[in-house]
């Protein structure tokens, strides 16, 4: 699913850059709206089926407009986020483009990047059905500029049944806290797992350590991280860096060079009990074959039961669409009730819309919609919708050193500098 975003800046993008200047002006040339380009990082695995499925319903809405499919793979999302920045300074953007709705945004609002969206809200009745919590995340200032396809959950704990139960652990029963997590990592060591938690690269280490910060400083503390109510000094953001200190002994030795995906595997594989990740890692237990409550399950990462950490894709109507109406469309068919149940159901996530059926849905999607409908709302800091680029950008790079030194001290006066300096 992912899409790191701290390597927009340090990525070669001439040829990512060609490739879509190739699109763009076949999408100039053609003047007219039977065509619409779209830009994604969803090349591969489940969000491409998702994409698919969303397509399909799109070239059944609207079958006289040709479906032009821009993304591109690899980098986890940073190379299509490269491409993405040099079409639209070179002022050839595409149709529409993938973003995470939220903070991630601003900076393409603030460049004069994206379109405002709010009477494509009011002429389609978006507001009367994605909920109030979701509209307030994507409004700046009085405006919408994207339309959600899902809604992702970030503090997810995924649990190997068999592993957790050969060491005389209840799989079903999470943790109150990250000192109870710590303790159930400690029996599975003693039982001979070598890696209780499967631990990827960068970008999951930096979600790892957002669900350690909501455990530890609550739902209202760690939102307070991002509009300074909440001093990165504070005592509960110490914690929480122990905390996370302490998980890391607990990791694959060569999580720096897994994405998530692979990280995941090594959970199915057995050599793991835990793995926390966003929920499109459910299509990979439907690819294993698994059944959901038997030989895995899920929970809200240790501490964080009752909160969920929200992220949203969407896309965006660029100023200067080639085929803006042809665009529209593409929106309108993302948020139309078929087009959110087809997209959904294919990538794990639930549906941004209210009035879906959760019988549409399997097990763990159920448990997702009961909890963003039940529970207290918070932004995800590394899927873009709590901070902005470069202080997510400062972050990630603090937690990346933090993994080679480990000096709790130096990671917190990283972190309360990149906030003054994002907040100044």
């Amino acid at each position: 699913m992912r899409k790191s975003l701290i390597a927009i800046g340090g990525l070669a993008v001439a040829g990512l850059a060609l490739a879509g200047c190739s699109g763009g002006s076949g999408s100039e040339a053609s003047g007219s709206d039977d065509q619409v380009e779209v830009f994604t990082w969803w090349a591969s695995g489940s969000e491409k089926a998702g994409l698919d499925a969303l397509v399909s319903v799109f070239n059944e809405q609207y079958p006289d407009i040709e479906f032009v499919n821009a993304s591109v793979a690899g980098g986890a999302g940073s190379n299509a986020k490269a491409a993405l920045a040099s079409r639209l300074e070179a002022n050839d953007p595409p149709d529409s483009f993938q973003a995470h709705a939220g903070a991630e945004l601003s900076d393409y609002i603030a460049a004069g990047q994206v379109q405002d969206l709010t009477s494509f809200y009011d002429e389609n009745g978006l507001t009367d059905v994605f909920p109030a919590s979701l509209i307030s995340r994507l409004t700046v200032d009085g405006k919408i500029y994207s339309v959600p396809s899902n809604i992702h959950r970030a503090n997810v704990t995924w649990v190997n049944t068999d592993v957790l139960e050969s060491a005389g652990i209840d799989p079903t029963v999470a943790p109150a806290d990250i000192d109870a997590w710590i303790d159930d990592l400690q029996k599975l060591k003693d039982s001979g797992v070598e890696s209780p938690l499967a631990l990827g690269t960068e970008w999951t280490q930096v979600q790892l350590f957002e669900t350690v910060l909501i455990a530890d400083l609550g739902a209202d503390g760690y939102s307070g991280l991002w509009d300074g109510t909440t001093s990165w000094d504070d005592a509960g953001v110490a914690t929480a860096i122990d905390h996370y200190d302490q998980l890391l002994n607990y990791v694959n030795s060569d999580y720096t060079g897994l994405d998530w995906d692979a990280a995941t595997q090594i959970l199915i594989d057995g050599s793991a009990g835990y793995n926390v990740m966003g929920d499109w890692a459910e299509a990979a237990f439907e690819q294993a074959g698994w059944t959901y409550g038997d030989e895995y399950t899920t929970w809200a990462s240790a501490g964080t039961d009752g909160v969920f950490d929200f992220l949203a894709d969407s896309f965006t109507l660029p100023v200067g669409a080639p085929h803006e109406e042809a665009a529209k469309d593409w929106l309108t068919t993302i948020s139309s009730a078929d087009g959110q149940k087809a997209f959904n159901q294919a990538k794990g996530s639930i549906p941004a819309r209210t009035d879906a059926d959760a019988a549409d849905y399997g097990e763990y999607q159920q448990t997702a919609l009961e909890s963003f409908a039940d529970d207290t709302i918070v932004s995800s800091l590394e899927h873009g919708a709590a901070a902005e680029v470069s202080w997510l950008t400062d972050i990630s790079s603090a937690i990346g050193k933090f993994g080679s030194d480990r000096d709790t001290s130096s990671l917190q006066t990283a972190l309360s500098d990149a906030a003054q300096k994002a907040q100044s």
